[in-house]
């Protein structure tokens, strides 16, 4: 930034990955990051206040110049007070630049342009230049100074997810709570999270009732409730209950940790579009000085002029041309666009990696998802009651008391649709039979819950459920006559479907379903959200020969994107173009695996994803076109002596300006 003069001497777009890394260092978001915040606030009202005095004191020279017949040397003097004010840190950061062998960047190129200006006057025949000299380097503080609010902004609107690091832990240790840095706690020990505190680390609920506010890691608004016995994860905000959490991860381990760890190195892996700027700016930029050098003094010799008198006019042509060559609107427009679009994403509960991952999400053609945890919810859950003779709820009832004491997913579903256990029923003589069900006496009858062998072994006239696709059916018999049957099965999330279609109207050709389960089960389920293509029964290394085969068939301008839990599809993930890890909430195998990780279970979140991605590439083409389509033709006019100073300050820092405004855009 420009108050931080000794950032400045490197390449502009070097200077802007130098910013991220230094703002999002390790230390940047502890105890000293409100520190930074305020040395960055100062920096800023120290740029607009040199821009103010510079602006009036240029406005004043330019009054003494047309009032009183000064010579050509007083002239200089008067206006290098203004020039110097305003251009002081940028030509200390070009000596800097050039002292570490870093000549041209974009402090070179404004210091040489102007420095130039300020000189023309006094070789023969040559009209004086100061006041564009000075406007060029106020004009360029101006376009510093947006650069710098914009890129404040887009830090701020990542920084607004660091919140979610925890300062203290509050430990139960010796029978008393002590107060201490989360670093410090160890796994099996118990914290007390009281309303409206941060969790500190992942744990285990051991007592107490609350609800936790996960916005700040999946972006839902809608509080998510939590008892004993259930997992909770650090950077929530407890809202209600007290909390005692028994600690299950250390912090540098937790979830919080990995989040920061993630949006910290998020501008590590540039996209191709940087990457092309960078390699550019550095050819580039000499050709460019070359160039001027060129266009300086070879045409005085063509000249009908003698050559000392011809040399003003193209020295002039030439300093323009440098000052409308810089090229900082690419340079520092681009990387700021893909750097609001992380953020922005990230506000919304998904974390990109880099942005060429955000480049590759915009190209999706191919969408291959796991089925169990990422397009169903990954738990049984009764689905239909079939009663003969019986009302639901009577069936329901039956069922669950039968399947009281075991722990087996069908028995857990039978009574979670049927809680109330305390109800006087008197279940006795339970008995389990492998393979088939399982058999008690309630209140003195026999009653059966089990599949058709159990059915045909008790001699019950049982028949199909001709309803269902897929899942698992638990048949009821009652002292050996039928009353109906139960179908349980692993439910679809309730935005599967509508994803599946908005993403194939955000230009995504194919979607495929690889699963694990039954081919009847993954079927049904491709069926019902219209996914093209479906396999079933896989293997992980199965999963991985499918995408190798998907991926040989694609074209080079389509990526494609596997989406799995993160958990089992670590292989899958790495293999893709784009691994997409749903449910990353609690996840390590997620955040570690994935490329883009959905902070939360809802498939939804993948094409507001893609949205984002085609927004923040959008926004980066109009920069590039932006800039060099201005640069390219004012260069040439430049060259043909058709573009003033003015002109050429507006090619530069004024599109500049524009390109920065317009990157802010992808921040929203």
């Amino acid at each position: 930034m420009k108050q931080e003069n000794h950032h400045q001497s490197e390449c502009a777009c070097d200077k802007h990955a130098h910013h991220q890394e230094h703002n999002h260092s390790h230390h940047s978001y502890d105890s000293h990051s409100s520190h930074e915040h305020h040395h960055e606030e100062g920096g800023i009202r120290e740029s607009i206040v040199k821009i103010v005095v510079g602006a009036v004191l240029l406005a004043a020279a330019v009054v003494i110049e047309k009032t009183c017949n000064l010579p050509t040397w007083a002239l200089l003097l008067v206006y290098l007070v203004p020039y110097l004010i305003v251009g002081f840190d940028t030509l200390r950061e070009a000596a800097e630049g050039i002292a570490k062998g870093e000549v041209f960047d974009e402090n070179f190129l404004m210091s040489v342009a102007t420095i130039g200006a300020l000189g023309i006057g006094f070789l023969p025949g040559a009209e004086a230049q100061f006041p564009e000299a000075v406007f060029v380097m106020l004009f360029f503080q101006v376009g510093e100074l947006f650069e710098n609010i914009a890129e404040g902004r887009s830090r701020k609107s990542i920084s607004q997810l660091m919140e979610i690091r925890p300062d203290t832990a509050h430990v139960e240790r010796r029978g008393e709570v002590l107060t201490v840095d989360p670093n410090e706690v160890e796994v099996g020990e118990t914290v007390v999270v009281k309303p409206g505190e941060r969790i500190p680390l992942d744990g285990i609920v051991v007592e107490g009732d609350s609800s936790l506010n996960t916005v700040a890691l999946t972006g839902e608004s809608m509080p998510r409730s939590v008892h004993e016995g259930d997992d909770i994860v650090s950077g929530c905000v407890n809202l209600t209950g007290l909390l005692r959490v028994k600690v299950t991860k250390v912090f540098g381990e937790s979830t919080a940790s990995k989040v920061l760890e993630l949006v910290e190195h998020a501008s590590d892996n540039k996209s191709r579009s940087e990457s092309f700027i960078t390699r550019f700016a550095r050819v580039y930029t000499p050709i460019v000085v070359y160039s001027a050098l060129a266009l300086a003094f070879i045409p005085p010799f063509f000249s009908s002029l003698s050559y000392l008198d011809a040399l003003p006019t193209w020295l002039y042509r030439a300093l323009t041309f440098l000052v409308v060559s810089c090229p900082c609107a690419l340079v520092i427009s681009v990387p700021l666009t893909f750097f609001g679009g992380i953020g922005g994403a990230s506000r919304k509960g998904v974390l990109v990696k880099g942005s060429n991952y955000l480049e590759a999400l915009s190209r999706m053609g191919i969408a291959v998802f796991d089925k169990t945890g990422t397009l169903t919810k990954g738990v049984f859950a009764v689905s239909l009651v079939h009663p003969q003779e019986l009302t639901e709820t009577e069936l329901l009832h039956m069922a669950a008391h039968v399947e009281r004491y075991s722990n087996h997913p069908i028995a857990i579903s039978l009574r979670d649709a049927y809680p109330e256990e305390d109800d006087g029923c008197v279940v006795e003589q339970v008995e389990e039979i492998p393979g088939q069900g399982v058999k008690a006496r309630v209140n003195g009858k026999e009653v059966c819950v089990g599949n058709g062998k159990l059915m045909d072994s008790i001699g019950a006239d049982w028949h199909e459920c001709h309803d269902s696709a897929g899942g698992t059916t638990c048949h009821v018999a009652i002292e050996g006559a039928y009353v109906g049957h139960i179908h349980i099965a692993d439910h679809v999330k309730e935005d599967a479907q509508q994803a599946v279609k908005e993403l194939k109207s955000l230009g995504v050709e194919h979607t495929v379903m690889l699963t694990g389960d039954h081919r009847d089960v993954g079927e049904s389920v491709a069926a019902l959200l219209g996914i093209d293509e479906v396999h079933a029964e896989l293997l992980p290394a199965d999963k991985v020969a499918q995408v190798e085969r998907l991926m040989s068939e694609k074209d080079s301008h389509h990526t494609l994107a596997f989406v799995g839990d993160g958990i089992n599809d670590a292989p899958v993930l790495a293999r893709a173009d784009v691994g997409i890890a749903m449910g990353g909430l609690g996840s390590d195998a997620a955040i570690e695996a994935a490329d883009v990780v959905l902070m939360d279970d809802h498939p939804s979140k993948l094409p507001l994803a893609i949205r984002v991605a085609k927004r923040t590439m959008r926004i980066a083409n109009e920069n590039v076109w932006l800039s060099i389509g201005i640069k390219v033709l004012v260069l040439l006019l430049a060259a043909f002596g058709l573009a003033g100073m003015w002109m050429a300050v507006f090619a530069d820092v004024g599109v500049c300006v524009l390109a920065v405004l317009n990157a802010m855009r992808a921040m929203k």
